[in-house]
């Protein structure tokens, strides 16, 4: 299966209680930090959430 590598390029100050959990769940804690998923149907879901704090390049 693919991998998508999501990198966090935004503060997570301000963001709700669903964004958090979705961040927590991609592993991001920290700007700059970089994470590769395996492309589900799930973590693609996670990603649309957060989409204003990430940026997702497929590998």
């Amino acid at each position: 299966m693919s991998t998508l590598k999501a990198t966090q390029f935004k503060s997570k100050n301000g963001s709700d209680k669903s964004q958090l959990d979705a961040l927590r769940t991609l592993g991001l804690r920290k700007i700059g930090q970089t994470v590769e998923v395996e492309d589900t149907p799930q973590a693609r879901g996670n990603l649309h959430k957060v989409r204003h704090l990430v940026r997702v390049e497929e590998s």
